[in-house]
């Protein structure tokens, strides 16, 4: 123990020695840093920083090193007890299960010799104790407790031993490491530190100093030299930071030579810009802080025809000619104030030449500021656009004027009638508007070509206007529709007067192409205020009884009455459902049978459309297909009607062995569409559908559109295979010579013919010469309406091949017509 002690005096005084010349060097260390730090800012921070970092590295690495060396010991310390406990349990119990109480004490003394063993308790049940050794208070220690067990034929706990253990000679050797560790660490880390620090002043520090002392030393007037650094040139260095910071310093030394060159040539530039804006395309003028004429270029002479000599020192308020008004002076009175006030004004002018002689100015007016920000100028910028002045007026009319007629179009009217609402309201006067519509204008555009479609409405233009009085105003509206407003009226009756003059001008004859042609028009009327006070609604109402004078028969005219508009409503809600009844599966084909006339053997049917809607229940097609024509909903429907048919005929015949012909109606809009022939190409591919047994029902009109078009589609269908008939034919312009143009197969006699043929000789007399005619063309005759056995046995004593009519069978839809040809006599099935 005084061995002990004496080294340990020994060690302290070591220490003692070690840290009195380590404080004299870091009062040396100090001196030099405090001078360093005062010579180069950023390698103190720098090495300030690095300290830093490296004294905390250091700390969380020794923590965790003298922590796990710590744990290390005290699990030596645990094994020792737990070896203790494995080896001397065993003897103890026997040796206290026999009470021999002097072995046990030289078992527990020779645990007590064991290292760091300081103090042993036995318990002994019940109530009896041995201690051993001297338990300090003062030192750390760790005790470790196990019972002591008899084993026979029972087991018995004889009593439990305690063992203290010393850990001050674990914390001993722990100051030590933590010590030395320290102090390893912290001179290592300060060393590396001033390694690093020497490092950076070498490569990085040093060069920066002299950077600076360059960047201070450089001047306008010495920007000779270059600043190069005091190291070896290599790869490396010529790509590092301080290469580049040098490149940047020299480049911005060649660019202030470059300034300074250019600033010597400023002369140069200004002279070339004095004569930019002396040759400038636009007129320059620049003028004083109170708008007195300076400067004025020769564009300027150019345009206006004043020499500078003239109108330097005037204003340019002073120099418009004979047209120095008050009015030219207060626009440039205000034109100052807002360019003075807001800072730029540009705009157009009516100026005047010297001449006299008045042009279009565009002039841009802008201050010329000094370094206070306060116009110390004023520059004006003018350009001639005399004829983007007259381009843009022809535009204008453009936007309001119809180019073919010449008259107003619809935003212009529009116009008006407001206006003429307005004037009314103001005077209690009323305002008649009359819509009208040329009637079979398209049926003379497809057939006579838009050149005397647009000689049409040109003339029916000029009808109009030489009814109407100079304060009326009529409008194309697009198309063959045309508007008339009669402003400032007393009486409604005379918007009828005026409708008129107007059916009676179109009562004459057109002359287009050297043809007569007639064409009349239907006129709707509706008066401010009686039946609107607003424009939108009043031209509504006009168009309303616009097409209920059409309804009427045509050539007429129409006041508006409120029941019109319920019926306008009805129109607007018929084509709404109407666009959703293909996908609401609202439309439904209806077969009519046609029989040979002479045997009433079967031979086809016709496909009828039927619109089952839930609101207006079956709906006539005489409400809904004029309506899908119009709207262009025609071709989806017709589409959808021809897929079905062909559907229909296809089933027939896998299920029934049914070799029918179906005809089915083209409406003219479904003819003209582009895709009409594909449409019937695609829809007999799908289906599998032999092309004879369809048969295309075309309008008469169409035939009389004697176009390469329509000899084109015709020729394509015939080529498929599709049958071709003639629909209601002797309705419209027959003209039996196109007949023979063109590739068909039947002609069917209209309706209207076949049901007075008994009655009325001249009926009979044309059917007779219909089916003469048709045979001699090679065609076949299918008679339609046919509803009376003596109207059959007509058409059979002259021939006629087929009948149609509800005689044989009203419409009805496919599934019944199966079960009717299923009923129908079996010989006149057989095709």
């Amino acid at each position: 123990m005084a061995d002990f002690t004496a080294c340990a005096i020994r060690n302290v005084r070591i220490h003692d020695r070690e840290n009195s010349d380590f404080k004299f060097a870091m009062q040396k260390l100090i001196k030099k840093i405090t001078h360093f730090r005062a010579r180069s800012p950023l390698s103190f921070r720098m090495l300030t920083y690095i300290l830093l970092a490296s004294s905390l590295f250091t700390l969380t690495a020794a923590s965790i090193q003298i922590y796990a060396d710590y744990r290390q010991d005290m699990s030596l310390v645990d094994e020792r007890l737990s070896v203790i406990e494995t080896g001397y349990m065993s003897s103890l119990s026997r040796s206290l299960w026999s009470l021999d109480l002097k072995l046990l004490q030289v078992q527990l003394q020779g645990i007590l010799n064991l290292p760091d063993i300081i103090y042993l308790k036995l318990k002994i049940y019940p109530d009896q104790e041995i201690v051993m050794g001297n338990p300090n208070p003062d030192i750390a220690t760790i005790s470790h407790k196990f019972p002591l067990v008899h084993q026979g034929d029972d087991v018995y706990t004889l009593g439990e031993l305690t063992i203290t253990a010393s850990l001050e000679e674990i914390y001993a050797q722990l100051r030590q490491k933590v010590i030395v560790i320290l102090t390893t660490q912290t001179f290592k880390t300060f060393f590396i530190s001033i390694l690093i620090l020497w490092i950076f002043q070498s490569l990085v520090s040093r060069h920066l100093s002299k950077m600076a002392d360059f960047a201070r030393n450089l001047k306008l007037n010495a920007l000779d030299a270059t600043l190069s650094l005091d190291r070896p040139i290599t790869t490396y260095n010529r790509e590092d930071e301080l290469s580049k910071v040098t490149d940047a310093i020299n480049q911005m030394r060649t660019t202030l030579l470059n300034d300074l060159q250019k600033q010597r040539e400023n002369e140069q530039e200004i002279r070339k810009l004095s004569l930019a804006i002396q040759q400038s395309p636009s007129s320059v003028l620049i003028c004083d802080r109170n708008w007195h004429i300076e400067y004025a270029n020769y564009k300027f002479g150019q345009l206006t025809g004043h020499s500078a000599d003239e109108i330097v020192g005037r204003q340019p308020r002073d120099i418009s000619g004979e047209q120095r008004d008050g009015e030219t002076h207060q626009l440039w009175e205000t034109i100052q104030q807002q360019v003075e006030r807001v800072g730029v004004w540009q705009g157009e002018i009516h100026s005047t030449r010297k001449n006299g002689e008045r042009f279009w100015e565009q002039v841009v007016i802008t201050p010329i500021t000094g370094e206070d920000k306060e116009p110390t100028h004023y520059l004006i910028l003018g350009e001639d656009i005399s004829i983007r002045k007259r381009y843009e007026q022809q535009l204008l009319r453009q936007a309001n004027y119809d180019i073919l007629t010449g008259l107003p179009n619809r935003m212009l009217a529009l116009d008006r009638l407001k206006l003429a609402l307005a004037q009314a309201r103001r005077d209690e006067l009323l305002v008649g508007l009359m819509f009208l519509d040329l009637d079979n204008f398209k049926h003379i555009n497809d057939t006579m070509g838009h050149d005397s479609g647009d000689t049409l409405l040109i003339e029916a233009s000029r009808r109009i206007s030489s009814c109407l009085r100079g304060t009326s105003t009529v409008a194309r509206l697009g198309g063959d529709e045309f508007l008339i407003i009669l402003p400032s009226l007393t009486d409604p009756v005379a918007t009828e007067q005026v409708a008129e003059r107007i059916l009676q001008t179109f009562s004459h004859a057109y002359i287009l192409n050297n043809q007569e042609v007639f064409v009349s028009t239907s006129i709707g009327i509706a008066i401010y205020p009686t039946d609107s006070d607003n424009s939108s609604t009043l031209l509504q109402h006009a168009d309303s009884a616009m097409y209920q004078a059409k309804n009427k028969g045509k050539s007429a005219y129409q006041r508006f009455s409120p029941e019109m508009k319920q019926q306008s409503h009805e129109r607007l809600q018929i084509e709404s459902r109407l666009r959703r009844a293909l996908e609401l599966n609202e439309l439904e084909l209806y077969y009519q049978p046609i029989v040979e006339a002479s045997t009433g053997r079967l031979i086809g049917a016709e496909a009828l459309i039927r619109w089952i809607n839930p609101a207006m229940g079956l709906v006539s097609p005489d409400r809904f297909i004029p309506l899908a024509e119009e709207t262009g909903l025609i071709i989806p429907i017709g589409e959808w009607v021809m897929e079905t048919a062909c559907k229909d005929i296809k089933t027939w015949q896998d299920k029934h062995d049914l070799q029918l012909t179906i005809a089915v109606n083209v409406s003219p809009r479904q003819f003209r569409d582009a895709n009409f022939i594909n449409m019937v190409e695609r829809i007999l591919s799908t289906n599998e559908l032999q092309a004879h047994h369809l048969e295309l029902e075309i309008t008469e009109r169409l035939i009389l559109d004697d176009t390469i078009e329509t000899y084109h589609i015709l020729s394509t269908l015939d080529s498929f295979g599709v049958r071709l008939s003639v629909d209601d034919f002797g309705t419209g312009y027959s003209a039996l010579g196109y007949l023979k143009s063109y590739p068909f197969d039947t002609l069917k006699i209209d309706k209207s013919f076949v049901q007075d043929v008994i009655k009325e000789q001249e009926d009979a007399a044309l059917v007779k010469a219909i089916i003469t005619m048709a045979h001699s063309l090679g065609l076949k005759v299918i008679a339609e309406g046919v509803e009376e056995v003596d109207q059959l046995n007509f058409l059979k004593s002259h021939n006629c091949d087929f009948a149609q009519g509800y005689y044989f069978n009203r419409p009805v839809p496919a599934d019944d017509f199966v079960k009717w040809v299923l009923n129908h006599d079996k010989s006149a099935i057989e095709a």
